[in-house]
């Protein structure tokens, strides 16, 4: 059975907890996102996304003081390999 287990715990939006307590090189966009709706929460009409190298302080940042069960961040990793 421990074939099935993942080799490394897995954090917040699906990042390994290694990946999330050091700064990535590479840029993300980190989304807010409605679990009810799977919408990306929007402000004024634009779409919340911060742009980031360190994508566990932005997930931390974003849902600071919200409700874990409605409310997600979802993590993006832009432009190619560094």
């Amino acid at each position: 059975m421990t074939a099935a287990l993942s080799p490394r715990p897995v954090g917040q939006a699906g990042l390994s907890m290694s990946a999330m307590t050091a700064p990535l090189s590479q840029a993300c966009a980190v989304r807010l996102v409605d679990r009810r709706t799977g919408q990306t929460h929007r402000i004024n009409g634009s779409p919340l996304v911060l742009f980031t190298r360190n994508p566990a302080e932005a997930v931390a940042e974003l849902l600071s003081g919200r409700d874990a069960q409605v409310w997600e961040a979802r993590v993006e990793r832009i432009g190619g390999a560094a």
